[in-house]
Order: C-alpha cells, then structure tokens, then sequence
C-alpha cells in the first residue's frame, strides 16, 4: 500500500470511535428525553450526523484506494451504523495501517519484492 492508502485508513479510523461514542450517547440522551425533561437529542443528533457523514466519506475514500472486495467495505459500513460498532472497526483499521506501514517499509528496505 501507498502511503495516501495508509493515510485514508488512518482517517477512517481516527473517525470511527469518536462516530461510536456519539452515536452511544445519543441514544442515551434519546433515552433521557422520554423519561425525564433533559432534551439533548437536537444537540447530540447534529454531532452524530456530522460525524457519520465525516465517517461515510472517510469510508468512501478508504474503499476507493485499497480495492477492498464488497465483503470488506459491507463490513465497515455496518459497522458505522451499529452502536458500538466504530470500536470494532477501529480495531479493525489499526491492524490493518499497521500491517499496510511494516509492508511499506519492508519494500522500501528491499526485505520484500513488490
């Protein structure tokens, strides 16, 4: 993998948690509206949808430049809209820049051919 393909699956990952923390506690705040006068949902829900949108195109990109098969990038995208799931994704993601960055330098320091 090139370094932009690196740099993509960076940005997906570093969105993915965030994107999960919000979308827990916007369901927590939903949960607050009904059973008390607390209303943060307007709030929480804008943050939320910013953050998945950032996510969907973050995704859209990491797609786009490492050819994942249709399986993968299925997997990413649900991963966005289960609650909890962008921490799994994000684990997901690290191994995988991780495992993209060893490969690069083992090119480069000619360990590997390409």
């Amino acid at each position: 993998m090139d370094l932009k393909t690196v740099s993509a699956l960076r940005r997906l990952r570093l969105v993915s948690a965030p994107e999960a923390v919000s979308f827990l506690v916007l369901l927590l705040c939903s949960v607050l509206k009904r059973t008390t006068d607390f209303n943060a949902v307007p709030v929480m829900g804008a943050v939320h949808g910013l953050l998945f949108v950032v996510y969907v195109l973050f995704w859209a990109d990491a797609w786009n430049r490492t050819k994942w098969p249709l399986k993968t990038a299925a997997w990413y995208f649900l991963m966005s809209v289960l609650p909890a799931g962008g921490f799994f994704a994000e684990r997901s993601l690290r191994r995988a820049q991780d495992d993209a960055v060893i490969a690069d330098r083992a090119r480069r320091e000619g360990v590997i051919n390409a």
